[in-house]
């Protein structure tokens, strides 16, 4: 775990939200200036009125849920930087007894069940050769976008849960999510326009195109695509620059795909440390 002092000194303030808003504010636009200022940066572009939005909540001002959208291309590397800033975010609260601190809900698990179609069509590589799954209107987005604000604003809800081995199948309201003081979901499709309004924080994971290619054959290989990770790659691909690439101009924030993991961790740890200081006196 991240020692949360050892990244910042400890400078507590008081006042009204607001106050306590504007002070996190300052703090957050240094945090986010020396990253990108760094040789290998997380941060590639962010907007003043998100770190606003981030402050509000960090201060308490925002007191509702913060939904966080994640999208990247395929091998971007969006899931992996989820899982760190999901692992993050719990050794924080596990640290100082904070339930409830992050629900993840996997954008995958909105793919429409088409098991009927694959069972008639003898395979699931057979079905998706005449069933595009690199479009958004594979996904029930509009389903998300409801689950994400029932949990934003602080109802319990029961997600569905899509079978990634080959059947299609989608589970219907068999995974219980509770509302938490954060809501992140990743996908290739998050940003998009059916649920992009939903997230309070939009990101996008860029990633050189060569590096991207290298990842997916690599996980092609794992995945025993054989001939048809051509096909499959060149129709991600395809897909990516109608769907997918324009998200990022919408994005509040681009981070990059390719800084290491550690990097990830400890920038979120720096943003977790203000909440330490004004909320906690536990030390570490």
């Amino acid at each position: 775990m991240i020692k949360l002092q050892t990244l910042l000194t400890p400078q507590k303030v008081s006042g009204t939200p607001k106050i306590i808003s504007q002070f996190a504010e300052m703090r957050l636009k240094r945090i986010f200036e020396e990253d990108m200022r760094s040789e290998n940066p997380v941060i590639l572009r962010i907007n003043d009125a998100v770190i606003k939005k981030i402050s509000r909540f960090l201060s308490g001002e925002m007191k509702r849920s913060c939904a966080i959208g994640i999208a990247g291309e395929t091998a971007s590397g969006k899931s992996t930087i989820t899982l760190d800033i999901i692992d993050t975010i719990n050794a924080f609260a596990q640290e100082f007894e904070l339930e409830n601190a992050v629900t993840r809900i996997n954008t995958d698990d909105y793919y429409y069940d088409r098991s009927d179609m694959v069972k008639k069509a003898g395979s699931f590589a057979e079905f998706a050769k005449h069933y595009d799954l690199d479009v958004p209107e594979a996904l029930e987005l509009e389903l998300m976008h409801k689950h994400i604000k029932q949990l934003v604003f602080g109802h319990e809800v029961l997600l569905p849960e899509y079978d990634m081995s080959g059947t299609a199948i989608r589970r219907d309201s068999v995974k219980p999510a509770k509302p938490s003081k954060v809501i992140i979901s990743e996908g290739l499709f998050t940003l998009t326009e059916k649920v992009a309004d939903a997230f309070d924080l939009k990101i996008y994971v860029d990633v050189r195109h060569n590096v991207q290619k290298d990842r997916f054959y690599k996980r092609a290989l794992e995945r025993h695509l054989g001939d048809s990770a051509d096909e499959v790659y060149k129709n991600a691909s395809d897909k990516a620059k109608i769907y997918i690439k324009p998200t990022m101009k919408t994005a509040d924030i681009v981070i990059s795909g390719e800084a290491d993991r550690h990097s990830y961790k400890k920038l979120i740890a720096k943003i977790l440390c203000f909440i330490q200081e004004q909320y906690f006196n536990k030390p570490v």
